[in-house]
């Protein structure tokens, strides 16, 4: 399954949202069924998203199609997870793990879940936001080895971070992320990579604010982010162009798998005066494949 640029948030228990998800542009979307649901309105917002899934089968959607359920250790989330397993959501967003052994056990309820439902073949991923609680930037180095099969990738999150440190703000006057919340970014970013899952640059909290999402959102690509988190439908077009490998190196990462492949037997090449090796042959074969699983 490719990595999608663009996850955008849509409210579970919007009809209205709803009716307009499928002309976002997003690459997917995540039917929320937490933060932006009341608790008075969580079983109907169930229904919308399992009625969602049921008419958009795997085969025939236009984008990927996630669900965020409540956190593993309420009382809620068997109750969101019996009522859209069985629709195949492509991804479960998981909010508030405090480490591998959180997604571990979300893991085993889509197990089951999906065993009862008949559902073959590879079974819906999961995306962790890994650092929301005080406790889980501690654990991200885990991932690696946690032999989590379903495990997407990882994204971080600020908002329940901060409220979980009891902090006014995750933010400088400067605007910039405060130390903590760089350090946890970071950390989320390495992780990511050490368990050969995607990265996911957390979500631009200013819909208006153009510049700063398209800057900030080309600087996470730079420095090895896969895709990021879109809480507006006008943040989509910005996200994907920012994530889109440009003309200049898609046209580089062909020279540097054309040079490996005529020279089989090197373990390094040169290209316009650099010596690349088989790091950069890999680092190639992804901006091509990411390429052409969008250009169309």
């Amino acid at each position: 399954m490719v990595t999608p640029r663009s996850f955008l948030f849509i409210p579970g228990d919007s009809e209205k949202k709803l009716g307009k998800a499928d002309d976002c542009g997003a690459d997917a979307i995540i039917l929320d069924l937490e933060d932006s649901v009341a608790q008075s309105n969580k079983a109907a917002g169930r229904q919308l998203v399992a009625d969602f899934l049921s008419e958009r089968p795997k085969d025939q959607r236009r984008m990927q199609i996630w669900v965020r359920v409540n956190p593993v250790d309420s009382d809620l989330v068997l109750d969101d997870l019996c009522a859209v397993i069985g629709g195949a959501p492509d991804g479960i967003m998981q909010p508030k793990p405090d480490g591998p052994a959180h997604v571990r056990l979300l893991s085993n309820y889509c197990d089951a879940l999906e065993a009862q439902a008949g559902i073959e073949g590879p079974g819906v991923r999961i995306l962790p936001v890994a650092t929301e609680t005080a406790c889980a930037p501690f654990q991200l180095g885990d991932y690696a080895g946690a032999g989590l099969g379903r495990l997407s990738g990882l994204t971080w999150g600020a908002e329940d971070l901060s409220a979980a440190l009891g902090a006014s703000s995750n933010r400088g006057s400067d605007g910039v992320w405060a130390t903590t919340y760089q350090m946890v970014r970071s950390l989320t970013l390495m992780a990511a990579h050490a368990a050969d899952v995607a990265a996911i640059e957390t979500l631009h909290a200013d819909f208006k604010d153009d510049a700063g999402l398209r800057a900030s959102s080309v600087q996470a690509r730079q420095e090895g982010f896969s895709g990021r988190l879109a809480i507006h439908p006008a943040q989509v077009s910005i996200i994907n162009d920012s994530f889109m490998p440009t003309a200049a190196e898609v046209d580089f990462a062909r020279q540097v798998i054309s040079r490996f492949a005529d020279n089989p037997d090197v373990g390094t090449v040169a290209i316009d005066g650099k010596m690349l090796d088989r790091p950069h042959l890999t680092a190639a074969e992804k901006t091509v494949a990411q390429h052409d699983a969008f250009a169309a």
